[in-house]
């Protein structure tokens, strides 16, 4: 599957996202080690802080199966801007795969690669509690 495929994929998640409040839908497509790709969506909820990211729901879907690493992310939402995770996003993908390729893409779907690393410079993960 090439990069674009990963964004492709990621793209129709935007229509299975619940976002009655921020109404800012995001799709996500994890893969997992094995080429095993999961998929998530944004699940907002009236308690905010409740509120699930696609990226975490991805990540919770391919846990839940048994995946634990993982090698590529695609991230996508509807806004002329490229749809970058938020922190604790980056901190829970860190936690399983700090070398994990990101794809961020903007609604006409261009995207743009760059690492995990880059965007959780020093991060901690469990080689940290050594």
């Amino acid at each position: 599957m090439t990069d674009q495929d990963l964004v492709e994929l990621a793209f129709t998640m935007l229509d299975k996202s619940y976002a009655p409040y921020s109404h800012f839908p995001v799709g996500a497509a994890l893969e997992g080690e094995d080429g095993t790709i999961y998929t998530g969506c944004n699940v907002e909820n009236a308690a905010y802080g409740s509120t699930l990211c696609a990226e975490r729901t991805a990540l919770v879907k391919a846990v839940s199966e048994g995946c634990r690493s993982f090698t590529r992310l695609a991230v996508v939402g509807r806004s002329a801007d490229y749809c970058w995770p938020c922190g604790s996003c980056r901190q829970m993908l860190y936690e399983f795969s700090p070398n994990l390729t990101v794809l961020v893409a903007r609604q006409d779907h261009t995207f743009f690669k760059t690492t995990l690393g880059q965007l959780l410079p020093h991060g901690f993960g469990p080689a940290s509690l050594d």
